[in-house]
């Protein structure tokens, strides 16, 4: 068991997925495939191997290409998929903030999406309730709030989506590039509200493209390459290390011993 002051234990999880070549367009397809031999199909690992702990009150941004695995890794701590193999110890409620419009109903208000919501999250009619006012006050959205949210944009979603998350109070808060659509008044509004959260001793997991985000307000970061962990440490640190990664930065001498490593 991890000690009391870990909200994430993560041991040597693996996420295995099959591909799928080609589906047979007809039964008889299908048992000439069969007596074939034939596979239609391989195996991926989209994360491999990975372990870290992120303690209570820390604030962890994870960083690396397109599929890389890290909203894999996200949606495995948040529960929505079961690791292949490995475990993941959680101490406290999780809000994730994953897709855009996760949790949803796209035929229901912005008002009756809240109620939705808190309920998935596992709070009670009433506790949602009484955080009505105060989600749709930080939203922003104005009438809309009784407007079914398949009329929503993307900032809309967003605005509505970060204040449910964020207004319910959870011990852990997942985001999965959940402010990259919204626009920078909005975005200065949501980081205020994070930095409460910290000040409160909220755990926080942060996967961005935005280095800046990466450096001004997280504790620590994580590098992910082909689904394995390459670097764990201060963010200005694996910062570098991504961008030397990537090419779009020469390794300074301190990095070039450990950039020929990870590439061993």
């Amino acid at each position: 068991m991890s000690p009391a002051s870990t909200s994430i234990h993560v041991e040597n999880i693996t996420q295995r997925f099959r591909v799928i070549h080609e589906r047979p367009d007809s039964i008889r397809a299908l048992f000439a495939k069969a007596f074939r031999h034939q596979t239609s199909y391989h195996d991926f690992e989209a994360v491999k191997n990975v372990s870290f702990d992120i303690h209570q009150g820390e604030m962890l941004g994870v960083v690396g290409r397109n599929g890389s695995g890290k909203s894999t890794l996200l949606k495995i701590i948040a529960g929505i998929y079961r690791p292949t193999s490995g475990s993941v110890y959680v101490n406290g409620t999780i809000a994730p903030l994953i897709e855009l419009g996760a949790g949803f109903h796209s035929d229901l208000t912005g008002r009756e999406n809240i109620l939705l919501n808190g309920l998935l999250l596992g709070y009670s009619k009433r506790e949602m309730q009484e955080r009505e006012e105060s989600i749709i006050h930080f939203a922003e959205i104005g009438e809309f709030i009784d407007s079914p949210v398949k009329q929503y944009s993307s900032g809309m979603y967003t605005r509505l989506a970060f204040a449910v998350a964020t207004e319910v109070n959870p011990d852990i808060l997942l985001m999965d590039e959940i402010l990259a659509v919204g626009d920078t008044a909005f975005q200065e509004k949501c980081f205020e509200r994070l930095r409460r959260f910290r000040e409160a001793n909220k755990t926080i997991l942060l996967v961005t493209h935005d280095q800046s985000q990466i450096k001004e307000y997280c504790d620590r970061a994580i590098l992910l390459e082909e689904g394995r962990v390459i670097a764990d440490g201060l963010p200005e640190e694996v910062l570098e290390l991504y961008n030397v990664r990537i090419g779009v930065e020469a390794p300074t001498p301190a990095l070039l011993d450990v950039a020929a490593e990870v590439g061993r």
